[in-house]
């Protein structure tokens, strides 16, 4: 049964016991819906997409913060990923930006 149909019948705020309870009213009803079972395939698949999605959206906050960071010593790289990758190597070797070699220890 998806929640979207459960959360009607929940009287108070959202914890096991309510939700048991609400659960046990929408059972009850004789036009409730139900979801069927996902398979072990589907529910592999699911896993699949949700981790690669995750990956994705981890490696672009990365890429968006080694921008802003090098923002802040003046060197700007275009949005996107490959721009990164094709710069970065590029900004690492020059010798003349004004990137510190090693982090300040204080």
């Amino acid at each position: 049964m998806a929640a979207q149909f459960v959360n009607p019948y929940r009287k108070s705020g959202k914890n096991d016991a309510n939700d048991a309870e609400a659960i046990c009213e929408a059972v009850g009803r004789p036009n409730m819906r139900f979801v069927p079972v996902k398979s072990d395939e589907q529910q592999a698949v699911l896993m699949m997409h949700r981790t690669r999605t995750l990956t994705v959206s981890n490696r672009t906050a990365q890429v968006n913060q080694i921008r802003g960071l090098l923002g802040e010593f003046g060197l700007v790289v275009p949005v996107g990923i490959r721009r990164l990758r094709r710069q970065l190597p590029q900004i690492l070797a020059d010798a003349e930006n004004r990137l510190p070699s090693s982090p300040a220890r204080s």
